[in-house]
């Protein structure tokens, strides 16, 4: 799919964004990186954000700096929860249904990448695949009635690494046990999350729902993300070259922000920086490879999903 540009040239920015006031955010893995940067865009426009997080540590000092920042009114929270561990997540998704009365955008930011050497989760999964796509496939269908009550918005955060590494789910191998690398099992992640989706919205539409759908990448971004899982010549690489090709954290949270809060975007579309290989630039609409919408894949893994985390979506 070829890449259109929906904005003037300067790209999707949050002056586009009027206030938030009464509008209620979730996002993952936001103590950091373009997360944390997401959280403090929504929260200067007034909005109420909570954050989902695995290290209490480190989310307690994120609300610390945030509301010296913004001031002690600003409503932003955490909830504890490691998307590595499915029943972390059944417990903070209960924990936000009993206290969340709406739900304007579940926002599935949190990811780790490049994991030097295989790691296999509690309940079985290569930590990436576990991470980026089975925790939050979980979350999403158990927080999926509350955001479509509230006429709300799942925004998942994708990568551009989904058309690189094998351009498959490798479903006879899901763990990479016969050859594991870092690049083709971070790859196979990102491509299982657009994946997902990208099926949810032909779910919803055929179900008569009205939860919107959409899919964005940060592009090259400087953040953590490799910090504690890379191997050590990767994160030194790295370290060298996202001074030269990347841009700020805080621009990789436009294309999740843009996601969770502008109107008239359209479904089976990527969104994300537009230059430089959609790794950096103005905002808005960037190709998209056709492998992300096979469809005999994605109910594949649709149907593996449900298996592995023993959740069935009921529209």
């Amino acid at each position: 799919m070829t890449q259109t540009n929906t904005f003037d040239p300067q790209g999707w920015t949050p002056e586009r964004l009027g206030s938030l006031m009464g509008k209620t955010y979730l996002i993952t893995g936001a103590n950091s990186g373009a997360g944390f940067q997401a959280t403090r865009t929504l929260l200067s426009k007034g909005a109420k954000v909570i954050m989902l997080n695995r290290n209490t540590q480190k989310s307690i000092l994120a609300i610390t700096n945030l509301k010296q920042e913004f001031g002690d009114k600003a409503e932003v929270s955490f909830i504890s929860m490691d998307l590595a561990i499915l029943d972390s997540v059944r417990e903070a998704a209960t924990q936000v249904l009993d206290t969340t009365k709406q739900i304007d955008a579940l926002i599935c930011n949190g990811a780790i990448a490049q994991v030097a050497k295989q790691e296999i989760t509690q309940d079985g999964f290569e930590s990436q695949l576990g991470v980026n796509h089975f925790g939050h496939f979980l979350l999403c269908g158990m927080l999926f009635d509350r955001i479509e009550t509230s006429q709300g918005r799942i925004v998942v955060v994708g990568s551009n690494a989904y058309k690189m590494g094998l351009k498959k789910i490798q479903f006879n191998d899901l763990n990479f046990d016969q050859k594991y690398t870092a690049w083709d099992s971070y790859a196979q992640s990102k491509l299982a999350q657009m994946m997902f989706a990208y099926q949810l919205q032909d779910r919803i539409k055929a179900a008569g729902k009205n939860t919107k759908v959409f899919v964005c990448h940060p592009g090259a971004s400087r953040t953590n993300l490799l910090m504690d899982t890379a191997s050590t010549f990767n994160k030194v690489l790295w370290s060298l070259l996202s001074r030269i090709i990347a841009q700020s954290a805080q621009k990789g949270a436009w294309p999740e922000v843009m996601c969770a809060t502008q109107d008239g975007l359209a479904q089976k579309r990527l969104y994300g920086p537009t230059k430089r290989a959609d790794t950096v630039g103005p905002v808005g609409e960037c190709s998209l490879d056709n492998v992300a919408l096979n469809q005999d894949m994605a109910n594949q893994l649709w149907a593996l999903s449900e298996e592995k985390t023993a959740l069935t979506w009921s529209f």
